[in-house]
């Protein structure tokens, strides 16, 4: 007999320091050394930000997302090193296969993260700590990496307990336990509430998720609209959100983050058209056709803004792709540099094995 939903077991794997971690395992010689993954920092005046970076580049404050050139102010020692993502999606694969084998449902949510519902197979907490054990082990035996699980009644509760006790970490949340685990939380560790939403929930006077959960909802909701009613379920640790697989693409881009900003309009067709030539190939390799083209461009100031044209048809045309994305960036030409541009393509449709690209006879 199936357990109800309410006696499910949702587990969270998340690899630790994931890019680094990768990096080292090649490098054995990286090992106990700040290790930066990210764009070059170029003595300090790089662009870009930091991807990941091992836990002892964490000791020096540096964290994911942080501008390049900050890293390197905090550690000018540190290993950098640039981002090699075939290298990482093997290993994430690799992984992947793995999990899935121990999964009534499994949903990967990322290249370095996944859920593992195990309800119609285990229904205690002391069964489902030994498998989390297992899966762990199996990782490290067979990828020489380490992840960290949370073991929860639901997805929000294991996505926050597995970052509870990193690296390495494994925290097991029974149902029992669900209040004494969340209460005393900041509201950050929430999925979902940044940087924009915490000052107004301080503003409130709210920083625990347990007084999060006790706020009156139509406060929350007078304030955060129907993302308030949301906020007070998950700190109340109500997530009904079951585990599944991963929904089908919905865009391919790329962008590209400039060393010198770009004002020239021939350096910007050139750019263009090398975005355009990447997204085609993702189409090629993905097997889909398109009907929107989007651009992103992004100021020296840091203004972003976003442009999209739909065809009057579903294509293939990696030229349709560079044509329009340089038509659409004519309304931005001569208003100043640019330190970023994107290219991609939405409204995708994936192409029946019976279709062919024209590329295929080429």
């Amino acid at each position: 007999m199936k357990s109800s939903p309410r006696e499910r077991i949702t587990l969270h794997l998340d690899m630790d320091s994931f890019y680094s971690s990768v990096e080292v395992r090649e490098r054995p010689e990286l090992k106990g050394l700040p290790v930066v993954v990210g764009s070059d920092p170029k003595g300090g005046s790089g662009r870009g930000v930091v991807s990941t970076c091992s836990y002892e580049a964490r000791e020096f404050g540096i964290h994911s997302a942080m501008p390049i050139s900050k890293a390197y102010r905090l550690c000018p020692d540190a290993v950098f090193l640039q981002v090699n993502m075939n290298l990482y999606k093997d290993a994430s694969e690799k992984i992947m296969n793995i999990i899935r084998i121990f999964a009534d449902k499994f949903q990967q949510v990322s290249v370095d993260e996944a859920y593992i519902d195990i309800g119609d197979s285990i229904s205690d907490y002391e069964s489902a700590t030994l498998l989390a054990r297992k899966i762990k082990s199996e990782v490290k035996r067979l990828q020489g990496l380490t992840c960290s699980i949370g073991v929860a009644p639901n997805k929000v509760i294991a996505k926050i307990a597995s970052d509870f006790n990193k690296p390495d970490g494994l925290t097991i949340v029974r149902p029992e336990d669900i209040q004494d685990f969340l209460f005393p939380l900041h509201v950050s560790k929430i999925p979902g509430i940044g940087k924009k939403t915490q000052p107004i929930l301080q503003e409130m006077g709210i920083e625990t998720v347990g007084q999060l959960a006790s706020c009156d909802v139509q406060l929350l909701i007078a304030r955060f609209g129907k993302f308030g009613v949301v906020m007070h379920q998950l700190a109340n640790g109500v997530d009904m959100r079951e585990v599944k697989e991963r929904e089908e693409v919905k865009s391919i881009s790329t962008e590209d983050t400039f060393d010198e900003d770009l004002s020239d309009a021939e350096d910007i067709e050139k750019s263009l058209t090398s975005l355009s030539e990447k997204v085609y190939v993702s189409l090629l390799k993905k097997r889909f056709r398109f009907r929107t083209v989007t651009l992103k461009v992004r100021f020296e100031d840091f203004r972003t803004y976003t442009r999209a044209r739909t065809l009057h048809a579903a294509t293939t045309d990696k030229e349709a792709i560079r044509k329009t994305s340089c038509s659409l960036m004519e309304e931005f030409l001569g208003k100043g540099r640019f330190r970023l541009l994107g290219v991609g393509v939405t409204k995708l449709e994936k192409l029946d094995e019976r279709q062919t690209y024209l590329s295929d006879f080429l």
